[in-house]
């Protein structure tokens, strides 16, 4: 690779797109991903992600604002640009008749320096399908062909839009691992998917996205870091919220009470877990099915979301 290692590899500055009829679906977005790194764009549908990822691809123009792809602009300059990135698709479409290895070898046929087709098959998992017609493949299988096709110039840029969906279990493992390689081998990942769990297990780093707006960034612990955690159990017969330790000394921001079983939140869960597990030997009870847990990236996703529409705030920053 022939990129500074300082240098941001995809650089986005007030990025604007609008839809015909005036809709504006990326409003001002503004964010970088470093060489090596693997970055995922999270949103819910209509958010603006595959709206934004387009105009990383140079599949059309911005309305506004500079988007620099190893520091070109991937539309006007696109012969700089496409021989060095990767790009899979939310869907792709195949010849059906082909076969799974001809499939491959006709993309190569239209890639500069195409690694040997049998080698990506292999990579993704694909060797022992290379007989059979694409028509006759999974809808997982044909996402694995999607990736192989995007991994045939080895690219110093990977787009990966929801790449995962449509495969098992083992199959999204396996497809992480594979990314993984890939990032620790040179190769920048922007990535866009639902499954929250991908994105946790995956991202150096995130966005998540909100009408078209980045609403927060930071490593997949720190986003996740700035929600409550949660405490819940299940109070002994005689015993009342009134008798465990002052809320307000446990962090508690919030609880909920259901019959016998008390659900809190807080933002000092070693010191909350502490005190409970302390008053419970004291007072010599037992706290039935004790859950003591971090937020989940999923809660800090929905919670910086409803933040995010309840009103307009600037973008918040979660540093490691």
């Amino acid at each position: 690779m022939n990129i500074d290692e300082r240098e941001h590899v995809i650089e986005v500055t007030d990025l604007r797109r609008v839809y015909g009829g005036g809709f504006e679906a990326v409003r001002g977005v503004t964010f970088r991903v470093d060489r090596g790194e693997i970055f995922a764009l999270l949103g819910t549908n209509g958010a603006g992600k595959t709206s934004t990822v387009e105009l990383l691809e140079g599949l059309a123009v911005p309305a506004g604002g500079r988007v620099r792809v190893l520091g070109h602009d991937p539309y006007t300059e696109r012969a700089a640009v496409r021989p060095r990135t990767g790009v899979m698709l939310q869907e792709g479409g195949f010849p059906s008749e082909l076969t799974v290895t001809e499939t491959a070898r006709m993309w190569a046929g239209c890639v500069s320096g195409a690694r040997p087709p049998l080698e990506v098959l292999d990579m993704v998992g694909l060797a022992g399908k290379a007989g059979v017609r694409v028509k006759q493949l999974s809808g997982g299988e044909r996402r694995r062909l999607d990736l192989a096709l995007a991994l045939l110039g080895d690219p110093e840029v990977l787009f990966l839009d929801e790449p995962t969906t449509g495969l098992d279990a083992e199959g999204r493992r396996d497809t992480w691992e594979l990314v993984r390689a890939l990032r620790d081998a040179g190769t920048t990942v922007l990535l866009t998917t639902h499954y929250l769990e991908e994105a946790e297990d995956l991202a150096d780093r995130l966005a998540i996205l909100h009408e078209g707006r980045i609403a927060a960034t930071g490593t997949p612990a720190a986003v996740t870091a700035s929600q409550p955690s949660r405490i819940s159990f299940e109070l002994p017969e005689g015993y009342f919220l009134g008798d465990l330790p002052p809320l307000g000394e446990l962090g508690v921001t919030e609880h909920q009470v259901d019959g016998r079983t008390v659900r809190l939140r807080t933002r000092r869960l070693q010191q909350a877990a502490t005190r409970l597990l302390v008053w419970a030997e004291t007072t010599g009870v037992e706290l039935r099915r004790l859950d003591v847990r971090s937020a989940s990236l999923e809660e800090a996703f929905l919670g910086i979301a409803r933040e995010a529409s309840r009103d307009s705030v600037e973008v918040k920053e979660y540093a490691a």
